[in-house]
């Protein structure tokens, strides 16, 4: 149990995770929270998935440097607090910024979420330097497939810093992995004009083109079948590659657009090179495809 001053103060400063209680509970969550989050632990012994959720929740924190605290509250020990929080089934998580509670969650969790969750809440905040780790944290959220939690965090970050180009492409791209094609253009369209060709804006624009696009183009087995029955239909095979792409089948994609420009390189008044160029701006300059594609284009251009 923490108390006021003296070794347990200290260790409160510098530990990451402690052990708290409804006496320690104003200084540890509350007054602590306006300095740094506080994710609290609401745990009993007897509680088969607290045991489980604990260890996740406080490597998810202990990896974030100190961007973000826990306290582990035991709730036979303190009931009383248990009831003020209406903790009604355990484990129960909530995490406080500025002396107020801003998320949480009931039962267990998979560590991925969990970790996801302690990303969020960081962004929300805004600690230390964390305005480019809280995107890239939004960034690998979307990557990994959690779109919903990457859209929470990118708004949480753009609260902090509206404007901010690499949030904003990153909530319209977060939009776009939930389907939600108009938002994502609504959101692109806020992004200030002296920073339309920062490249995450120039991503994401090139990525809701490419959706729209496909949504034009045709149903993929049908458009192979074309192709089958006439490989030489350039029409075809372009209208293939604009629904791969809509489909973020770029590898395949960039072969068909290659080959329309291997076959006629002024094709439809150079399509192809201009869709490649699109494909190539939303993957980004480093993107592995990006670079194999361009040395594949320069190959087919001056040969």
């Amino acid at each position: 149990m923490l108390i006021e001053g003296g070794k347990d103060a200290t260790r409160a400063k510098t530990d990451p995770v402690v052990e708290g209680s409804e006496a320690s509970f104003m200084a540890d969550v509350i007054e602590a929270s306006r300095e740094v989050p506080v994710i609290v632990d609401f745990w009993a012994q007897w509680c088969g998935p607290c045991r489980t959720l604990g260890p996740a929740l406080e490597a998810a924190v202990r990896a974030q440097n100190g961007r973000v605290r826990m306290v582990k509250i035991d709730v036979d020990r303190n009931q009383r607090l248990a009831q003020q929080m209406r903790i009604q089934s355990i484990p129960a998580v909530f995490a406080f910024i500025d002396g107020r509670p801003v998320d949480g969650f009931m039962g267990a969790q998979p560590p991925a979420q969990i970790r996801q969750f302690v990303e969020r809440i960081v962004a929300m905040a805004g600690t230390g330097d964390g305005l480019d780790q809280a995107l890239e944290a939004a960034e690998a959220m979307l990557e990994e497939g959690a779109a919903a939690d990457a859209a929470q965090t990118f708004a949480a970050i753009l609260e902090e810093e509206p404007g901010n180009p690499r949030a904003l492409a990153g909530l319209a791209r977060a939009h776009l992995a939930l389907g939600d094609t108009a938002r994502a253009g609504q959101i692109l369209g806020m992004v200030p004009a002296e920073k339309h060709n920062d490249r995450h804006v120039v991503a994401a624009q090139a990525e809701l083109d490419l959706l729209n696009q496909s949504a034009e183009a045709g149903e993929i087995g049908e458009l192979r079948a074309r192709v089958a029955r006439d490989p030489a239909d350039l029409g075809a095979k372009f209208d293939l590659a604009v629904a791969l792409a809509g489909n973020r089948r770029a590898e395949e994609a960039i072969e068909l657009l290659l080959e329309i420009i291997r076959s006629d390189r002024d094709w439809n008044e150079g399509a192809a090179k201009t869709q490649l160029f699109k494909l190539f701006d939303m993957l980004g300059p480093s993107h592995p495809l990006t670079l194999k594609g361009r040395r594949r284009l320069s190959s087919v251009l001056f040969a």
